[in-house]
């Protein structure tokens, strides 16, 4: 059976279009908020959704999803959560792939061979796990792909073509190319240099490449699909939850469209890209 996830990029390029990949932290702002949230994403027009591991220090992140995670920490949430919301989703969305990102150490914490177990029963489909470079696959990605997970890797502006090929070892689904250097959510990508670098990736791998990091608009979004078989987008949906939050810091009638409504804006500018 295909992956849902090199599936679903495999569909939408055959329709000419790029793919949207969303991202929000699991339990952000509540338990029940975020499940609501998560399926409402792919009607929204979310074509692969991550959902961020809530962690106590990720260091690659930017303010809004570091905020995202503690909330989402503070509301109880906890790697067990995650899979249990997953678990909730699929009872309704079969088709979505579905990435878990983060970092190692809550994965470490639960027991790796266990967590892939229940990743895989939840009806996970990939791993993003930042701080792991291509030196340490034996700690989770060789053991993730035999269980049949794709494991996403992470280039950057500074993987240069020596660094490349050990990155793209042992990726699968899809490369996540870093439009800029830094930490996420605090600027906005030069689109030309982005444009280049996915084809000099693309020139090691057949695998698609989705970027993210600083897209925040639909006219970033469409720019970005000119090039890229896949737009991430983070940080402009998790300051959204916040924003939407009442001066207690609990949802609001208003928290998922809040998203919803970012969402579909960023996928109708995808989608008017043809390819």
């Amino acid at each position: 059976m295909t992956s849902r996830i090199p599936a679903r990029f495999a569909k939408n390029a055959a329709a000419g279009r790029a793919s949207l990949v969303t991202f929000v932290t699991a339990g952000d702002p509540d338990p029940v908020t975020s499940l609501a949230l998560v399926k409402a994403l792919p009607s929204a027009g979310a074509d692969v959704i991550e959902l961020g591991m809530p962690f106590s220090d990720p260091m690659a992140d930017g303010p809004a999803i570091q905020w995202s995670s503690m909330r989402a920490l503070k509301a109880g949430m906890t790697l067990k959560g995650t899979l249990a919301l997953v678990t909730e989703f699929r009872k309704d969305n079969a088709e979505t792939p579905i990435v878990l990102m983060g970092y190692y150490n809550p994965i470490y914490i639960y027991g790796v061979e266990k967590f892939l177990l229940d990743a895989v029963k939840a009806g996970v489909d990939g791993l993003i796990v930042v701080d792991l470079p291509p030196e340490e696959d034996a700690e989770l990605c060789l053991p993730a792909m035999k269980a049949g997970l794709n494991f996403i890797r992470l280039a950057t502006p500074t993987t240069d073509d020596k660094r490349l090929p050990k990155v793209l070892g042992n990726t699968s689904g899809f490369v996540y190319y870093v439009s800029i250097n830094g930490i996420t959510g605090t600027a906005t990508p030069d689109f030309g240099q982005v444009s280049s670098a996915v084809a000099r990736i693309k020139r090691h791998t057949k695998l698609p490449v989705a970027v993210g990091f600083g897209v925040k608009a639909p006219e970033h979004a469409a720019a970005i699909a000119e090039g890229a078989d896949g737009v991430v987008v983070g940080s402009a949906l998790v300051e959204a939850i916040r924003t939407s939050l009442d001066a207690d810091g609990k949802a609001t009638e208003k928290t998922v469209s809040a998203v919803t409504s970012i969402v579909s804006g960023l996928a109708g500018a995808i989608r008017n890209v043809k390819k």
